[in-house]
């Protein structure tokens, strides 16, 4: 069976930007209605299946049989540049591009510092940094405040260094190299660049702590390491690449993200003011609702696979798409009502399965702290700008805004 696109559809290439900072664009929510799952052309041109329904996306992200390694022919990269695509498959494969005992055998030693009671011993320290930086923004004379930069990148760029010992004070160059390496609508010499300068840094990173450990996750992963008899600098630097980037990018971003959506529905927000035990499903739901990091679901068939009512041959690639899954209406009735009371934990903003985001609970624990602070302490916070004037990140693989000027 071949579900293929029809009509004004059919000359799509996917993905497509997002238009309105608060909605999908209108073309998913009628691929999904046409089926859960087609056939489209990608902007690089290759074809692949367009994965749109919820359940049939959580089926194919717990399967075996569709691979993450970027390396395999039919591997849906989403770029156009043909050079850009060879080099992205040379590289070697990161923890999210593994499969099966692989990817077991290397998220496994990490696990330890992800679990609810080392994140329980952070909450602490977390609002000691959250706190600082709201002081320094209610101390500052002037206004308006964008809180990207007061706000939402520092606090998630400060806990993933102390968590993987990285130096703070090196957070705006990673941080640089981290946007220019994911916009899209980069030269891809100069993504390739930063990406080559990032690795270079986090290099130099590993050996000084191969050098001189202290406690911190990267140590703990070296010291490991030695105890088994087997020193490997190069997948110790590919975590880490992983681990930094992924640690405060989707988090920074998500917080602006809340905060827009918050101060843009006062209502939804009094709830939360009223009564902060509401805040952990609303931060659920605001992940379901933006869905930020949408196309790192990408997967390849390694074997002939029938699903969702569709045969998909061995080699063909597959993209699930979470913005359009989360926004399913056979899964969350009306969603594109932001319901901060929605029972929404079911969501695929941290993926599914075997690949589902290792740092989930320190990102939800993040925004709990952050939103729950932020209004507590300055209630007459305010959008110093209207949303649709306010520079979001359409041109980036991870979804959020560039500048948040916001005033009290």
């Amino acid at each position: 069976m071949t579900n293929s696109v029809t009509g004004e559809l059919a000359g799509l290439e996917l993905p497509v930007r997002r238009g309105c900072p608060f909605a999908p664009p209108a073309e998913y929510e009628r691929l999904r209605e046409q089926a859960p799952i087609s056939k489209v052309r990608l902007v690089s041109g290759a074809e692949a299946w367009w994965v749109s329904g919820h359940e049939e996306g959580r089926a194919i992200l717990a399967d075996s049989r569709f691979s993450s390694d970027r390396r395999k022919d039919g591997f849906p990269i989403l770029d156009r540049d043909p050079a850009t695509r060879e080099w992205l498959r040379r590289q070697p494969p990161a923890m999210i591009g593994m499969d099966g005992a692989e990817h077991s055998a290397a998220r496994r030693p990490v696990i330890g510092d992800f679990t609810v009671k080392r994140l329980a011993a952070m909450r602490p320290r977390i609002q000691e940094i959250v706190d600082r930086f709201i002081d320094d923004m209610l101390a500052t004379g002037e206004r308006p405040v964008d809180l990207v930069q007061a706000l939402s990148l520092p606090v998630p760029s400060l806990v993933i260094c102390e968590l993987l010992g990285a130096p703070y004070e090196d957070h705006d160059y990673f941080q640089s190299r981290t946007t220019a390496a994911i916009r899209r609508a980069s030269p891809s010499e100069e993504r390739q660049r930063a990406f080559a300068e990032l690795h270079a840094y986090i290099d130099n990173l590993i050996t000084r702590k191969e050098s001189g450990p202290g406690d911190d996750l990267f140590s703990r992963q070296i010291a490991r390491q030695r105890a088994e008899g087997a020193l490997d600098h190069k997948s110790l630097v590919s975590m880490a690449m992983l681990l930094l980037v992924a640690g405060h990018e989707t988090t920074a971003n998500m917080i602006s993200l809340g905060v827009i959506a918050l101060l843009s529905h006062p209502r939804q927000l009094a709830l939360i003011q009223a009564d902060p035990s509401r805040t952990p499903m609303a931060v659920e739901e605001l992940l379901r609702y933006f869905a930020i990091a949408d196309l790192v679901t990408s997967r390849v068939a390694t074997e002939d696979v029938r699903i969702g009512g569709v045969n998909i041959k061995a080699g063909e690639g597959v993209v699930v798409s979470g913005l359009s899954a989360n926004w399913d209406p056979a899964v969350f009735k009306d969603p594109a009502t932001l319901n901060v009371e929605r029972e929404a934990r079911h969501h695929l903003a941290f993926g599914f399965g075997p690949h589902q985001c290792l740092g989930q609970n320190l990102a939800r624990m993040e925004l709990q702290i952050v939103f729950d602070t932020l209004f507590r302490r300055i209630p007459t916070l305010r959008l110093a700008a209207p949303v649709d004037d306010l520079p979001f990140k359409t041109d980036a693989g991870i979804y959020g805004a560039y500048e948040l000027p916001v005033t009290w």
